[in-house]
């Protein structure tokens, strides 16, 4: 039988470097592995999220402090039930009270099936936003390329200033987003009061 259990971030790097299709290591504060036989064959991480709207946006500003993004989950094989079980005992673990996002890519053609096998709650697609891209560098994330020219003023002229032509805007696919809520009863009761979003049904 596999069980999960709480990890340090570096033991998670491999996995997500080399197997997660996006390839680059997001901001992790708690991170658990799935294990059988004593060999670890998945991970899941959750960090507070980047996005400042979001963490004030997502239940107001009296539970922005609770906010963590669920923001790598990734296994070897992907054994049936693999996914739903690594991520149901790693919300177990995180602190309580906790607000969980998590986003399932659209582009990935991913529709969040784990997500709602562990019941969390639907509200819909993410904002139309854009990214920055750059021409011959299109498996580079948006914000690793904005992070080039991080805590510079006026980034956009200097990335035009660098790449010319080749700096671009690319509408960002939308992305499923679903929220879960760790906690008392009464927390989560307060929590999903406080929740912004609209409820909707899953997709199918």
């Amino acid at each position: 039988m596999p069980h999960a259990a709480r990890i340090a971030a570096k033991d998670a790097y491999p996995m997500l470097l080399n197997i997660h299709y996006a390839g680059r290591i997001p901001s992790i504060s708690h991170a658990f592995g799935l294990f059988r036989n004593g060999k670890m064959e998945g991970v899941c991480t959750f960090g507070t999220p980047s996005s400042a709207p979001l963490r004030r946006g997502l239940c107001g500003p009296d539970w922005q402090g609770n906010i963590l993004e669920l923001n790598r989950l990734c296994l070897l094989d992907n054994k049936k039930n693999d996914a739903s079980f690594l991520v149901a005992a790693s919300l177990k673990q995180l602190p309580k009270p906790s607000v969980v996002v998590s986003f399932a890519d659209t582009e990935q053609e991913h529709k969040g099936i784990v997500y709602q096998a562990c019941n969390f709650v639907y509200t819909g697609l993410s904002a139309k936003r854009t990214d920055w891209k750059i021409k011959g560098k299109e498996h580079l994330h948006g914000q690793t390329v904005a992070d080039e020219f991080r805590g510079c003023e006026n980034r956009a002229e200097k990335m035009r200033e660098k790449y010319g032509g080749d700096f671009y805007l690319a509408q960002r696919p939308r992305k499923h987003r679903y929220v879960y809520f760790v906690g008392s009863h009464r927390d989560k009761r307060l929590m999903l009061s406080a929740l912004r979003y609209k409820r909707e049904g899953y997709p199918k």
